[in-house]
């Protein structure tokens, strides 16, 4: 199997799972961004410029997945960012589990702003202020519980693809 392809595959079982399994354990009408945490752990592996692409193709797949009822776009924005800027990271991300973390909450609450932002602007009728403040903490609180279970294996897959020692990858 091709690098691109097993990618693929993580992010339609992220996918799959994000819009099967979590809405019956939503909070408040919140899941956890599955595709954006695969997308989290190719940066940390792969570094940003493949995130970054890795990151509109899984926005894209988002913003096409039921139930869509926004703008198409708007995610794979958010997800090309989030990424980018977690492969910038990725060195730190690497070495400690504790920025590890961190690096979700970031990526997490930027994503999720800018996707509630861009809906803000482009007078989405079911963003409202007071619901991106209700969002985006729960959005980020759900994604950093579970990276501890979920972006280790999203590395160690990204890893396995490319068994290239880190300095190679640079």
């Amino acid at each position: 199997m091709s690098r691109t392809a097993a990618a693929l595959a993580l992010l339609v079982a992220a996918l799959t799972l994000q819009v099967g399994l979590f809405p019956q354990l939503s909070i408040a009408g919140v899941v956890p961004n599955l595709a954006l945490l695969v997308v989290i752990g190719a940066a940390i592996v792969r570094g940003p410029q493949y995130a970054a692409v890795l990151g509109f193709a899984a926005g894209l797949m988002v913003d096409l997945a039921p139930p869509s009822d926004h703008v198409a776009g708007r995610w794979a924005l958010a997800f090309v960012i989030a990424g980018y800027l977690a492969g910038l990271v990725r060195r730190d991300a690497q070495e400690s589990a504790v920025a590890a973390i961190a690096t979700v909450a970031g990526c997490s609450f930027v994503a999720t702003s800018l996707f509630a932002l861009s809906g803000l602007l482009l007078g989405d009728d079911g963003v409202t202020v007071e619901r991106v403040f209700t969002v985006v903490p729960l959005g980020v609180l759900y994604d950093v519980l579970l990276a501890p279970v979920v972006l280790p294996l999203v590395i160690a897959a990204f890893r396995r693809l490319d068994p290239r020692p880190m300095e190679a990858v640079r």
